[in-house]
């Protein structure tokens, strides 16, 4: 009898997550098939790039899948029943709509940006969460005249990688960051002075204990009554995960994160597995693992092969998912990989400098080279080449 396995979502831990179970379970008797709405792989921590004005090496799906027993199906989700097993989805580019039927689902949605419900961010700010935002913030940097103000807001990874990679590229702006505490007050004080250094190097403002309460066509305002200039706004200052798991009856966090255990299983519906930033997992400590893609892949890894060791009647393994360091990149030269502990709180030791940026794109390559590779090792299967079903989807099937 077949088991059909969906996996909802192809950012890195979805994508990691169809690979990993394609390899694991190279068998006839069940089928794999991957829902996302576009056709290329997003590299997410690389988006800052994006609305800098670079340009990223595509990184197709039907390319990266071809041959590994993954049916891609380019659709986007718009319901999950999980008392029926059944996920509804409309065609990516076209009026078609179809019900998927699973045996087993691994929710890897994701996040998007979260304006925080801060009057006017909506309406007037920036996100770089995904791709269609970071290169709506692209052209919009390109529009502005030499010295005119640009405020990001968020003093976190994505708020620091946002503002110094934007003052490298266009030196030309007025470039400032609004942080709700002390600049980097979670590092360590090595990479506290590093953050301080770039800055200053950039030339970027940096307004600290400034929480930001209202967005405005020209300016932003904080807490304590300072009006900051602001052509452009790129707010930064957290995700929420996607509401679709918020519609069903699986166990939720306040957040709307899916809880799961230990082997990335919702504690309420066993056939559903949730991954990366949709789900709630305990690292270290017992304390939740944090929204990021040092998270996310490991609890891919979990997930896939826990579904291959249920599927297959073995011992399911358990993986250690721990911290060992924070990779921000601060602009194409500089960098700061600040070390932590198996929790994430940060020890004295870090690299900074030139190192530090080649090793931070180690990283971000590596993790771009293992999702484009999900089945290395595996013997070829049929050639596997796209086309369209009649109600209007995109499918990628194996030929005869």
């Amino acid at each position: 009898m077949e088991h059909r396995i969906v996996v909802l979502g192809a950012g890195y831990t979805g994508a990691a997550a169809a690979g990993r179970i394609a390899k694991r379970l190279h068998r006839e008797d069940v089928t794999i098939t991957l829902v996302n709405a576009d056709p290329d792989f997003v590299e997410r921590v690389r988006l800052h790039q994006i609305a800098a004005g670079q340009e990223l090496k595509p990184r197709p799906f039907d390319e990266m899948f071809a041959g590994t027993g993954v049916e891609l199906k380019l659709a986007k989700v718009t319901a999950v029943d999980v008392d029926r097993k059944t996920v509804a989805v409309s065609a990516a580019n076209g009026p078609g709509r179809e019900e998927l039927t699973y045996d087993t689902l691994v929710y890897a949605l994701g996040s998007g940006w979260n304006d925080g419900g801060v009057p006017g961010t909506a309406e007037h700010a920036h996100e770089i969460s995904s791709r269609p935002g970071a290169l709506r913030l692209r052209d919009r940097l390109a529009a502005l005249d030499a010295g005119r103000p640009v405020v990001v807001v968020g003093g976190g990874l994505t708020g620091l990688e946002a503002a110094t990679e934007i003052a490298e590229a266009r030196p030309d702006l007025d470039v400032s960051l609004a942080a709700r505490g002390a600049l980097g007050d979670w590092l360590s004080e090595k990479g506290r002075a590093h953050l301080r250094k770039v800055a200053d190097k950039l030339g970027i403002t940096v307004h600290e204990h400034a929480a930001v309460d209202a967005v405005e066509a020209d300016r932003v305002t904080t807490a304590d009554g300072r009006t900051i200039p602001a052509d452009v706004t790129v707010w930064t200052t957290g995700f929420a995960v996607h509401p679709i798991a918020g519609a069903t009856t699986l166990e939720l966090t306040e957040g709307g994160q899916i809880v799961v255990d230990s082997t990335m299983r919702s504690v309420s519906h066993p056939d559903v597995y949730a991954i990366g930033d949709a789900a709630m997992a305990l690292g270290p400590g017992d304390k939740p693992l944090r929204m990021s893609c040092a998270s996310g892949v490991p609890m891919a890894w979990q997930a896939a092969d826990a579904i291959a060791a249920r599927l297959a009647g073995t011992k399911v393994p358990h993986i250690a998912i721990r911290y060992s360091q924070q990779c921000i990149s601060l602009g194409r030269s500089e960098a700061l990989i600040q070390f932590v502990t198996a929790e994430d709180q940060a020890v004295e030791k870090a690299l900074t400098g030139r190192m530090a940026a080649r090793y931070k794109e180690l990283i971000c390559k590596g993790a771009a080279w293992g999702t484009a590779n999900p089945t290395l090792g595996l013997p070829t299967r049929r050639r596997r080449v796209a086309r369209q079903e009649p109600a209007g989807l995109a499918r990628v099937e194996a030929t005869a």
